[in-house]
């Protein structure tokens, strides 16, 4: 397992997709998956567009919306919304590798959503050969 560092500076959607390709690169691995880990409570992971910026703040502009937060959560760090949007988006994702490479869709990328920062974060890759 490889343990990844990711710094943020806000809240923000941060592509991780090079870092990812590296590791797969690094490990060799031609065919199989790779498994990402986020081992944070209020930080997720997500695959989206990664073609116009602006989606990325669309997503938390959207997210905002729907996770009021002037609500009265009891949780006494403040940061209950953060919480909640991890809870929404996931710890996880799995990417299948052919030929070395991530395989993913024309316009995506794989994002460190965080909701909480700035922050330095973990993510934890493994892979698994086919």
């Amino acid at each position: 397992m490889k343990k990844i560092q990711v710094k943020t500076d806000r809240e923000e959607l941060k592509d991780i997709t090079g870092l990812v390709q590296e590791t797969v690169e690094a490990y060799g691995l031609k065919d199989g998956l790779c498994h990402l880990f986020c081992p944070h409570t209020t930080c997720a992971l997500a695959i989206n567009e990664n073609a116009d910026p602006s989606v990325k703040s669309d997503v938390l502009a959207g997210l905002s919306k729907v996770i009021d937060d002037a609500y009265p959560y009891r949780h006494g760090e403040g940061n209950s919304p953060a919480h909640i949007k991890s809870v929404l988006t996931g710890p996880s994702l799995t990417v299948f590798v052919e030929d070395g490479r991530l395989q993913l869709g024309t316009w995506q990328g794989l994002y460190l959503c965080e909701y909480d920062g700035p922050r330095t974060r973990q993510v934890w890759i493994k892979t698994s050969a086919s």
